[in-house]
């Protein structure tokens, strides 16, 4: 009855095993290599249209999968960790049915069947993203299977309701019916009860049921209420570290439920709903209810996937996959573990110091934290601040930008982009005390934020209802960019600042992200800021800009001709470099532009977190170009884009990844790193990554990540190396803080004794 955790087996320490993906079935290991090696062999040119010479984006993010995978059975990352890294799969992959498996299912019911640019139509894709899954399901097994026993070893036991003693199990019925019983409501299946709706995500009990003695079984659905309303996934049994599912508690209560009936069987299944529900904004005339009405199109959305564990009756199957209008052979995936694993966070959770890794605070970054000034002069006399998150602090860098801004009396507007905040944060306070204040405030919200549309509908009507000017960007585009721009009246007349930030204004995720930002007063990325901040909340024409890199109308063109000249100035004597750090690339005429750079010898440096349509090493294409993606404590998200360019160097950062949506139909921001100390920090993060081993895999030819550490090595990981380098950098600015006081106050000293002597010579 119910779902049981099975505990059988053991994880193992394979960790290249698991870090190896599934075979690529279209090109088979090595053929694109061998085929170009003939071609350059036989003198003729290489077609870089051929779609030999790209890869899937959708594989190849599900190969970034098998990395975050692979974390949770590296026996060298704590135990907690790599519970966490299992709940990140869990959830990732739900993501990934409800974007991307019912993105491709959309085009296969409109009958798309042009191929993309590695030559795969919307069912090819479809039919080969689902077998993988079904390989990494049965890796996620295994390892799971081995983090049992270890929490076991370790004192956290996940076990069933029936193997808790009689006085665990009274105490915890008793529980059930104060705070869990309340809540649940059975829902026949029958002529006169029709198949209930199912939401997106739940689990669910499927309950078969007849009265004693009789043949007839009935059907029943019970949801789990999961929630932080009701009850967690896991409850606590007594006060220890023993934890039961609340679908096992439940099933093992389901009498209260159908007092007087005998219960034939309890089936956990769930459902991932397609969360592709787009209307047309061109015709909408209201884009705040436009999105509310998506919201709930998505409630209801047509089902992308069905879970069930592993040994339900066939028969129920077939019906629950027939009710759901799925296919039984293709869209039906059966679990041997936790359905809904991404609640393992709960468990990750546990405040257990020894099984995390060691916990990291945040630094108060140099150049502020012994700096008392307002930060607008500081950031006047001394140049431009390259923030590093989670290493430097979030609150005390763009958080008091922000907070500053709001108090000067000097600041006159302040005009901010939000994609994604948090409840927790103070950004929508901040912004309300400034209006407070008296100033010009002028927001503009992207509503269309995947899975935050909710949120940002809340924050939209916070911040109208405070008087701001809430604006929602353009019209068939999405506003990603993060940036922020302050007009302030300076001693010399108007002054603008800027933040320009590759990661979202989120305290939360502020600490778990990998992300830089920049503080500005240069004055030609502000005065494009001004013109950008004009064109989204005005009717200007998409402006041209001095310094920065804006997409849809500049970013992709700036790229590719910085590409074009690094293979123009390339020497033997002088070889052209290419660095491109981001979260993905998938656009293909960048692509084939770095296949081209590549290919006269430019050295092409890579660090792609997940999808990835490069092919690395490949004869008479890439030979002089790497591919890398780098894994850890935290999530990389920085974006960076360096270009040697003959020895006059340039380095940018920003929002934008390079993908065909960011170019093309997205409003990105990337802005030029001009100063050298600050491009010498990007230097340091840029090489550190490139030579680190540790939770760092390399890409082969043929599409396969291999990981750079071996087993056994003592290695430090390039977040750690960062770690340690911020905590260098926070020393040595408080010794230069302490020799700057000691100097200060010997001055005085000097100038005391110095007034006290004056004073004896007058008196004698």
């Amino acid at each position: 009855m119910g779902e049981s955790i099975v505990k059988t087996g053991s994880a193992g320490s394979s960790r290249a095993q698991t870090a190896a993906p599934r075979k690529q079935p279209r090109v088979s290991r090595n053929s694109s290599n061998e085929k170009s090696k003939q071609l350059v062999a036989s003198g003729k040119p290489i077609d870089l249209d051929s779609s030999e010479l790209y890869l899937n984006r959708e594989l190849t993010w599900l190969d970034f999968t098998w990395r975050v995978l692979a974390m949770a059975e590296d026996p060298d990352v704590p135990l907690l960790e790599r519970v966490k890294f299992m709940a990140i799969v869990g959830n990732n992959l739900d993501e990934f049915f409800m974007k991307r498996i019912g993105g491709l299912k959309q085009q296969i019911a409109a009958g798309v069947r042009v191929p993309t640019v590695d030559g795969r139509t919307p069912q090819q894709q479809l039919t080969e993203c689902q077998a993988v899954v079904h390989k990494l399901n049965k890796k996620q097994k295994t390892i799971f299977d081995g983090l049992l026993k270890e929490l076991d070893d370790h004192g956290i036991h996940l076990t069933n309701f029936k193997d808790l003693t009689a006085s665990q199990q009274a105490s915890l019925r008793k529980d059930f019916i104060e705070n869990i019983f309340p809540v649940l409501t059975p829902l026949a299946m029958d002529p006169g009860h029709p198949f209930p709706f199912i939401s997106n995500l739940a689990l669910n009990l499927l309950v078969s049921i007849r009265h004693p003695g009789g043949s007839q079984v009935h059907l029943a659905r019970v949801k789990v209420p999961v929630s932080k309303d009701v009850a967690p996934r896991f409850l606590r049994v007594g006060d220890d570290n023993t934890f039961v599912t609340l679908d096992d508690a439940v099933t093992n209560n389901m009498d209260l439920l159908f007092p007087g009936m005998e219960i034939v069987s309890c089936e956990l299944f769930r459902v991932t709903r397609n969360a592709v529900v787009e209307l047309d904004e061109e015709e909408a005339e209201d884009l705040l209810a436009m999105i509310e009405t998506e919201l709930r199109h998505r409630h209801f959305a047509s089902i992308v996937r069905l879970q069930v564990m592993k040994g339900m009756n066939k028969t129920h199957r077939g019906m629950l996959a027939a009710e759901l209008m799925l296919d039984e052979s293709s869209d039906v995936f059966e679990s041997e573990i936790l359905l809904g694993i991404q609640d393992l966070f709960e468990i990750a959770g546990l405040d257990i110091a020894e099984l995390h890794d060691p916990l990291h605070k945040p630094i108060e970054h140099p150049r502020l934290a012994h700096d008392p000034r307002n930060i607008f002069h500081i950031i006047r006399d001394r140049g431009a601040i390259l923030l590093q998150h989670p290493y430097e602090a979030f609150g005390s860098t763009v958080g008091r930008f922000l907070r500053k801004a709001s108090e000067d009396p000097k600041v006159l507007a302040i005009k901010m982009t939000l994609y994604r905040t948090s409840a927790e944060g103070e950004i929508i306070q901040t912004l309300i005390q400034a209006a407070t204040n008296g100033k010009q405030v002028a927001v503009l919200i992207e509503l269309k934020a995947r899975f935050d549309e909710a949120a940002n509908i809340r924050w939209a009507r916070r911040l109208e209802q405070a008087g701001i000017h809430v604006t929602y960007g353009v019209v068939g585009l999405k506003t990603h960019s993060k940036i922020i721009l302050v007009v302030r009246k300076d001693f010399n007349g108007l002054k603008r600042y800027a933040h320009v930030g590759t990661g979202n204004y989120h305290a939360g995720t502020a600490r778990l992200y990998c992300d830089l930002g920049m503080l500005t007063g240069d004055d030609q990325i502000t005065q494009d800021l001004t013109e950008l901040f004009n064109y989204l909340t005005g009717y200007s024409p998409p402006p041209t800009y001095r310094k920065i890199l804006a997409a849809p109308y500049t970013l992709k063109k700036s790229l590719l001709d910085k590409i074009k000249r690094e293979i123009s100035v390339h020497t033997a004597d002088e070889p052209g470099h290419i660095q491109f750090k981001m979260n993905a690339l998938e656009d293909a005429d960048i692509t084939k532009a770095l296949y081209r750079a590549s290919q006269v010898g430019v050295k092409v440096d890579l660090i792609v977190r997940d999808t990835c349509r490069f092919r690395p090493g490949v004869a008479g294409v890439s030979e002089s170009a790497r591919v890398i993606s780098v894994l850890g404590q935290f999530l990389e998200h920085a974006r960076i884009y360096y270009f040697k360019n003959g020895g006059d160097e340039e380095y940018y950062i920003g929002s934008a990844d390079l993908m065909k949506r960011n170019l093309e139909g997205r409003v990105e921001v990337v802005a030029p790193v001009d100063n050298l100390k600050l491009r010498q920090e990007l230097r340091l993060m840029l090489d550190v990554q490139l030579s680190s081993k540790k939770h760092c895999w390399e890409m082969q030819s043929d599409g396969r990540y291999i990981p750079l550490s071996e087993a056994g090595e003592v290695q430090t990981s390039a977040q750690e190396t960062v770690i340690e380098l911020a905590r260098k950098r926070k020393t040595a600015a408080a010794k230069h803080q302490q020799a700057k006081l000691r100097k200060k106050l010997l001055t005085h000293f000097r100038r005391r004794l110095q007034e006290e002597e004056g004073d004896r010579q007058n008196s004698d």
